[in-house]
């Protein structure tokens, strides 16, 4: 009996459990949290059609048909979704991504400080419910037919604020159950989850996009929202010091008998988990998170590295469906490379950075590499050509991004000069991924203003800021 019980506690106190809940977990949360950022990209082409090939289409149906009246009865609703339907709908496209991006910004630099006195399992599950409800709303304004921009704008704005819970809380998660060895390239592996969210988002929101695109929101607001409870329910926010019961092994008596008489038959006392109390650390200021080595220069790095990320996540369908002629859902679908790409250069990006044991140096050779790549125009290489570089630049662009938000980040949050206080975690990521998400909140931006100007120049500025990034390694050679 003695060997039963023993054998029965084990998988109990295994902390290999624990920690593989917590990658999984944490890995579908913040799948969930892309996967709802990624339809306004496949959308853009929907809510602002080719008018000229409509106009095209409408003068020659017209002139065979002897009917002046068709011509019209082609409205600006043919051409797009108002107010998207007018000439300047890159500016306003881009005024919508700048209003999510921009919110999610400033409120990453409070979630990290709200997410070290919070739990992390309540303001995550909160932050994911709120995130998923302004999803659906998004989607709701072309199943009520709302054509006003500043509507979409709230919504947007409303949406990024809310998402900043997701980040600094899985990092920190993650963080606590994961030690330094590895951790790049588990970081690595983990991160990719951003790529298979955009690339769930792309199919989801492609197979809706040219029938209903309100559904394109709608679907990925539910699965987040799914996944808010499924938080709740069962993340396990930092790793404990697990200690098993005595009743496990010792032998059983009236002691081990609660509320029985003597009398009764006596019943085998259950494996229990007691969780060692500790006390808890003071949480770090946000001026002491910035004197960290290296939070600093990190930060003005990644927000020239997730500048051309996010120009690419936001602007990719769009530039596919003018360039190569392609309808909303086949450029959606194809946009998925970038993020295949993306998947392999985090891992990539880890591997080698674990075994340089140089973080900085890893991040500087694939900036390095991927500027002349961003600067190419895919659709001109012709053939599969463009595919494979497609590929290419979603791995030189996304391998420095991922690293820096994931173990560069972990290893800042547990800086030897912290003296062992993990609380600086949460606050740490939040500086650096909130710094990320101003280049991030500009890209798009500016893609939006420049794009008018023709592509070349697009691409001039993704060039331009991967080069910005790779200017402050230097500054970064402590990791």
């Amino acid at each position: 009996m003695s060997s039963l019980i023993s054998q029965s506690c084990l998988p109990v106190c295994s902390p290999f459990r624990y920690r593989a809940l917590t990658f999984i977990l944490t890995f579908l949360l913040y799948t969930s949290f892309h996967l709802s950022r990624k339809p306004i990209s496949i959308v853009k082409s929907e809510l602002h059609k080719n008018c000229s090939a409509v106009s095209e289409a409408a003068i020659i149906a017209s002139s065979s048909s002897q009917q002046p009246s068709l011509l019209s009865l082609h409205t600006d609703v043919d051409c797009g979704w108002k107010p998207f339907d007018k000439s300047n709908y890159k500016q306003l496209l881009g005024a919508m991504d700048y209003s999510f991006l921009c919110a999610y910004a400033i409120g990453m630099y409070l979630s990290g400080i709200i997410g070290e006195r919070l739990p992390i399992r309540l303001y995550l599950t909160v932050g994911m419910l709120a995130s998923g409800v302004f999803t659906c709303l998004f989607g709701l304004g072309y199943i009520y037919n709302i054509h006003n921009l500043s509507f979409y704008i709230f919504v947007q704005v409303a949406n990024g604020l809310v998402q900043t819970a997701g980040w600094p809380s899985v990092v920190t998660c993650i963080g606590n159950w994961f030690g330094k060895g590895r951790r790049g390239l588990i970081m690595g592996l983990w991160n990719s989850h951003t790529s298979v969210g955009n690339i769930l988002g792309s199919l989801i929101a492609g197979y809706w996009v040219s029938s209903n695109w309100g559904m394109s929101f709608i679907v990925p607001g539910l699965i987040i929202i799914i996944m808010g409870v499924v938080c709740f329910l069962f993340l396990i926010e930092r790793k404990y010091s697990f200690i098993i019961s005595l009743l496990c092994s010792l032998p059983q008596s009236y002691d081990t008998e609660l509320l029985l008489p003597r009398e009764s038959e006596r019943i085998p006392m259950q494996p229990v988990v007691v969780v060692k109390s500790e006390s808890e650390p003071s949480a770090i200021s946000f001026m002491g998170a910035l004197r960290i080595p290296g939070v600093v220069e990190f930060s003005l790095c990644l927000l020239f590295a997730k500048l051309v990320s996010y120009t690419f996540l936001f602007w990719l369908p769009l530039y596919i469906t003018k360039a190569a002629h392609l309808d909303a859902k086949k450029a959606g679908d194809l946009s998925t490379l970038f993020d295949v790409g993306g998947i392999v250069g985090g891992v990539l990006a880890g591997v080698i950075s674990d075994k340089l044991g140089k973080r900085a140096t890893t991040c500087a050779v694939m900036l390095l590499v991927a500027a002349p790549t961003v600067s190419l125009h895919f659709t001109s290489l012709g053939g599969a050509g463009w595919l494979r570089m497609l590929l290419v630049c979603g791995g030189l662009v996304n391998g420095p991004y991922a690293l820096i938000t994931t173990a560069v980040s972990a290893d800042l949050g547990t800086h030897k000069s912290l003296k062992g206080n993990a609380r600086a975690l949460s606050t740490v990521t939040a500086i650096i991924d909130g710094t990320g998400s101003v280049g991030a909140a500009l890209g798009p931006l500016l893609a939006g203003l420049l794009s008018a100007g023709g592509w070349d120049q697009v691409f001039y500025m993704l060039m331009t800021a991967d080069f910005l990034a790779l200017l402050v390694r230097p500054l970064t050679c402590i990791i």
